[in-house]
């Protein structure tokens, strides 16, 4: 069997028509034909969870099988990880990522594209250091992408946001945009690679991540604005909408709105070539396709744009998964799945046997009609920070306690460098066999956490999909209920004193 695993970053389920809770914060149709022509044919999970956040964390549940936040922030694929595409080559079946997530290539990102037996990286997206002319972009569109006011031209966030100024600005047709290159090299892909036995194939879109720049007619789709308007911006800040930089005005909190919508629907054009491509070559009887994405992204619920500051609410956690088998029997599926069970469920489709101490656990008898449940609880969050439980019907979210010097990053990498850290040689550090899931020794040094909310919150999913209501501490019994969920979250995967301690469990 053939995998085809198809990403698209940051996509909201609900801008999706094969989920019925339409978004609270728009009230248009987004046109989703494709994505929908291709639920109508999948197995469509309803009650799938994030793990860890964001972006690469999220990349090694999906091809390690590691439930990664607990033990360490955004990092490197470890070298006693197993990834899909190293078992793939082991076993004769070729492999290929086509991508425009640049973070892929960033340092503190390495091991995973490596492995595979070819990968394309269309550059330019986001703050892909890329093209240095012009030196000064056009100022119109440079002003859609920052706060003039707050990222003088020597600021990072000045050099971050023009860079892809100048990335973008030669684009002339929608051909020239991002999620239309990658959607079209991997239908070509699929095209020129049929001589193989057997394949696995990742495609991982970065849009609809922020920026949310996008041609006509998708910019102008969903509102009357003048897309091209220097006022109205395409990349929003992360933070609540109504204080410091992130502040917005109603009219410009809906126009970024309706350009992450025009994104959603762009990707979803393109996406549907692929679809075609699997028509015309004759692959659905001997093809896997799952499509899925890493977390959503908030355009204003519950006061908030971005995805990590804040609590992590299931605008952010309940991430849409679809599922094709040419074994599908089931059309939807209400059992609670995790983001770590990928692993397994792709290593599945391509009849490998998984290593032994994953985290992972396939999700093929779902989708086959072999059983109707599969766990009890997904833990999910950002390292360091909240850790947040579902049990499908509640999710609970406890913060650390205040100034918790207690948390210990565990990691193959002494000297670390990620998106988030400068490069550290660290002095306060041990080594040891400090992982549940490794004889391996790795380093461990102490970090700080950090807070997305003060409070504990509870909520219950079957309210409605909003979570407005904070049942803790009014609901004694269900918040009790949730915090054992939580310590035997922690039990079962056998997660570190430090984390018990700086939640106060």
């Amino acid at each position: 069997m053939n995998v085809l695993f198809v990403s698209i970053d940051s996509l909201r389920r609900d801008f999706l028509g094969a989920y019925s809770d339409r978004p609270e914060v728009v009230d248009y149709h987004v046109e989703t034909d494709n994505l929908d022509r291709f639920a109508e044919r999948a197995t469509v999970f309803d009650t799938h969870y994030a793990g860890s956040l964001p972006c690469m964390p999220a990349r090694r549940e999906w091809l390690a099988g590691t439930h990664d936040f607990l033990w360490r922030p955004w990092g490197p694929m470890e070298p006693f990880d197993d990834p899909i595409p190293e078992l793939a080559r082991d076993e004769g079946i070729v492999s290929q990522l086509v991508t425009d997530h640049f973070h892929y290539f960033q340092h503190g990102s390495n091991g995973y594209y490596e492995d595979f037996n070819g990968f394309e990286f269309v550059r330019g997206n986001e703050y892909d250091a890329w093209r240095t002319s012009p030196r000064e972009p056009p100022a119109a569109f440079t002003d859609q992408l920052l706060d003039r006011e707050t990222d003088p031209p020597d600021s990072t966030q000045y050099l971050n946001r023009s860079a892809y100024a100048r990335n973008a600005a030669e684009f002339e047709t929608e051909a020239d945009f991002f999620a239309p290159k990658v959607f079209s090299r991997a239908s070509e892909w699929l095209r020129e690679n049929q001589a193989w036995d057997q394949w696995f194939c990742f495609v991982d879109s970065f849009d609809v991540h922020e920026p949310f720049h996008v041609p006509e007619p998708y910019a102008s789709m969903y509102t009357d604005e003048d897309p091209a308007d220097p006022d109205m911006p395409v990349w929003p800040y992360y933070g609540p909408i109504d204080e410091g930089q992130s502040e917005l005005t109603d009219q410009q909190l809906e126009f970024v709105r309706s350009q992450f919508a025009g994104s959603v629907t762009m990707i979803d054009r393109w996406f549907g070539r692929v679809l075609d491509t699997l028509d015309e070559e004759g692959l659905w009887d001997d093809t896997m396709v799952v499509v899925g994405s890493d977390h959503g992204f908030a355009l204003g619920d519950h006061g908030w744009v971005g995805k990590n500051d804040f609590t992590v609410y299931d605008v952010i956690a309940n991430t849409p998964l679809m599922i094709w088998h040419p074994e599908t029997s089931v059309e939807r599926v209400s059992a609670l799945t995790s983001a770590v069970d990928l692993y397994e469920t792709i290593l599945d489709g391509l009849g490998i046997d998984p290593p032994s101490g994953t985290h992972s656990r396939s999700l093929m008898p779902l989708v086959r009609g072999q059983t109707s449940e599969h766990r009890d609880h997904a833990l999910y969050g950002l390292w360091g920070s909240s850790v947040n439980v579902t049990d499908g019907r509640y999710t609970y979210h406890r913060p650390p306690e205040l100034h918790s010097e207690t948390l210990c990053h565990s990691t193959s990498m002494q000297n670390t460098h990620s998106w988030f850290t400068p490069p550290t040689a660290r002095t306060e550090v041990d080594s040891g066999s400090y992982l549940p899931y490794t004889d391996a020794s790795v380093w461990r040094y102490p970090a700080d956490s950090w807070l997305q909310h003060r409070d504990e919150r509870l909520y219950d999913r079957q309210s409605g999909p909003g979570q407005s209501t904070n049942l803790a501490g009014g609901d004694e019994d269900a918040t009790q209920y949730m915090v054992d969920v939580l310590r035997r979250a922690l039990d079962e995967l056998d997660a570190p004193d430090s984390q018990y301690d700086r939640l106060g469990l």
